[in-house]
């Protein structure tokens, strides 16, 4: 005879199906899911990813050191957008294996990035203010006016001192004329050779030093050129004039170089390059290079040859 179930025994048996099913859900949900193949690639991809940011750092550096060494501001640009450029992919890729090693990676990984992270952090805050410094080329600006038109300005007055010379050779001016004229040029030419010091200089005490010699000069110079002027055969006189017209010239040109000097961005960049930025990149790339190792190191599953499953 055969028994066959009621509606309740039915019920039953289709409630235990549903349980059962969703026992199964709930261990299949909690159990690891990933492939050996996916695993594998995964941290192939997290390596890849530090290796990445290793030479995108390099390549920051590498931009940043020629837009502090360009000398002329378009090409300080340039660079300095190529160094920004890659030190943004840094930080895309520093994000994007932090999110991968949130999901799955070693409490030693997340800690090596976190470490990495924070010197990062110093590196952009270093290279920001030295991006902002380069670009600006206020050293070699205050070279360019002191070759250029400066030194231009001095020339001009030079030979229109010694001209004025010649004429008074013979008078009775001649010695005060002469005394005069070499103490204007001795002078203004003294002050011309300081100014590639100052320009140099990275102190802000010996640039006041400079200045302070060469406001000695500029008043010889000044007390030079009166001492001409006072002279009546003279005080017409066109190269006079002209000598006299172009040390103010020079003087306002001066102005404005030491004004650039004392920016001072070009030797303040170089030695942020050379200091604390080689420092921190060096920190920087270490960092990366553990976290790599340290990825590298993680034990991988055996990913099954397709070839060997043929053969069974």
């Amino acid at each position: 005879m055969t028994i066959k179930p009621g509606s309740r025994d039915l019920l039953w048996m289709a409630v235990g199906a549903i349980l059962l099913l969703a026992v199964v859900l709930v261990v299949l949900h909690f159990q690891p899911t990933q492939s050996p193949s996916k695993q594998l690639a995964l941290k192939i991809r997290r390596s890849d990813l530090a290796a990445q940011m290793r030479l995108n750092l390099a390549l920051a550096s590498e931009a940043e050191k020629s837009a502090v060494l360009a000398v002329t501001d378009e090409d300080s640009r340039t660079f300095a957008d190529q160094a920004r450029a890659a030190t943004a992919e840094v930080e895309r890729k520093r994000q994007e294996l932090e999110g991968l090693l949130a999901a799955d990676g070693t409490q030693d990984e997340k800690d090596l990035l976190a470490q990495f992270s924070k010197i990062f952090a110093e590196f952009q805050s270093i290279d920001h203010d030295l991006l902002v410094l380069a670009v600006k080329n206020t050293n070699i600006k205050a070279y360019n006016l002191a070759f250029g038109p400066a030194m231009d300005a001095l020339n001009t007055m030079n030979t229109g001192l010694l001209r004025l010379l010649g004429k008074s050779n013979g008078t009775a001016v001649s010695p005060k004329a002469h005394t005069s004229v070499y103490a204007a040029i001795n002078g203004a030419w003294q002050i011309q050779i300081l100014l590639p010091q100052h320009i140099a200089e990275e102190s802000d005490k010996k640039m006041d030093e400079v200045e302070r010699h060469m406001a000695t000069l500029d008043q010889s110079v000044r007390q030079a050129l009166d001492n001409l002027v006072e002279i009546k055969i003279l005080s017409s006189d066109p190269d006079l004039r002209t000598a006299v017209s172009k040390y103010a010239e020079f003087s306002g040109i001066r102005g404005r170089i030491l004004a650039l000097s004392r920016e001072n961005t070009n030797v303040r960049s170089l030695a942020l390059s050379l200091g604390r930025k080689r420092k921190v990149m060096f920190l920087c790339q270490d960092a990366l290079a553990t976290l790599q190792q340290a990825i590298q190191a993680e034990p991988s599953a055996v990913v099954p040859n397709p070839r060997s499953l043929e053969a069974r």
